[in-house]
């Protein structure tokens, strides 16, 4: 159970599925990221990362070797095994939250005891090279949860086993003027339905309902699930669902100047659009969602 004293966790990434890490890469710099190197996991898949200074990331997922990946999926591995289902029916797109942990197996009895579990803990480590020429190992404890009915997203939370550096110098800082997460959001027709699952993820009781869905605080961004009509509303833009379930929608960024972000879009070519306070891009290849950039208050 959710102790009442205990903090809300704080959002640690977000993986975003994508078809290749060049395509994603492209992408990414045109929207004026600055995108780490490729990286390799242990069981196949790869990633190129896009790191903030609020010690968020995201997480551009593609598969380096499909016979390691099968190999692992089949060997249990939920990581690996969700990613593969999601290329299947979504390709790409957003699929996890992941959250920040200081116990990955007291959050796995968590999730088992509150009927969320979705697998058992998945441990490996892989290396990490910094801009500088540095590198660092990393060793990581993951655990899973989910909901049956929603199988195009999940979540996990992320405990590092040995620290590495918070201070990722250059590759934090971003042409775009983004330094960190701001919203994540979902859409599902009757959000109400899955808030429980990210009570337990978040270790947050205080759920903010509204007439287009419901938001949720954790220790660092907002979790936001919204009815179709919520988020056209919100941010102008539809989602491709099929049938219910909870879809990643959108990932809404903090800028430190808005019209930086804005003229680094236009000196790209990227088509935009402002809604309200916002500066909102349509999801194209190597993206797979909706980004938003929002100015820091």
């Amino acid at each position: 159970m959710i102790e009442d004293s205990q903090a809300s966790r704080a959002i640690d990434h977000l993986v975003l599925p994508v078809g290749s890490l060049d395509q994603a890469r492209a992408r990414l710099s045109a929207l004026g990221f600055t995108v780490a190197s490729d990286a390799r996991h242990p069981f196949g898949t790869e990633n190129a990362c896009v790191f903030f200074t609020d010690d968020t990331y995201l997480e551009p997922l593609a598969v380096g070797s499909r016979e390691d990946c099968e190999v692992a999926a089949k060997g249990g591995n939920v990581f690996v095994a969700r990613h593969l289902a999601f290329r299947f029916r979504r390709d790409e797109g957003l699929s996890a939250v992941v959250v920040k942990s200081d116990g990955a197996e007291t959050d796995h009895k968590r999730f088992v005891e509150e009927g969320m579990s979705a697998g058992e803990v998945l441990q490996f480590s892989r290396t990490f090279r910094f801009p500088d020429g540095r590198t660092a190992d990393g060793t990581f404890r993951l655990a899973f949860a989910a909901d049956l009915r929603a199988p195009d997203f999940f979540a996990f939370a992320c405990q590092r086993v040995n620290v590495l550096p918070v201070d990722r110098g250059l590759l934090a800082v971003h042409p775009n003027a983004s330094i960190g997460l701001a919203r994540v959001v979902l859409v599902e027709d009757n959000p109400s339905d899955f808030q429980y699952l990210f009570e337990t993820v978040l270790a947050q009781r205080d759920v903010t309902a509204h007439s287009f869905g419901l938001s949720i605080q954790s220790g660092n961004a907002v979790v936001e699930v919204l009815t179709p009509e919520g988020f056209v509303a919100h941010y102008g833009q539809t989602v491709v669902t099929a049938g219910r379930g909870l879809i990643g929608a959108a990932v809404v960024m903090t800028s430190r100047d808005l019209g930086v972000t804005e003229a680094c879009l236009a000196a790209n070519g990227v088509t935009y659009q402002r809604k309200g306070a916002r500066i909102v891009v349509a999801p194209e290849k190597g993206q797979g969602v909706a980004f938003a950039f929002e100015e820091i208050k």
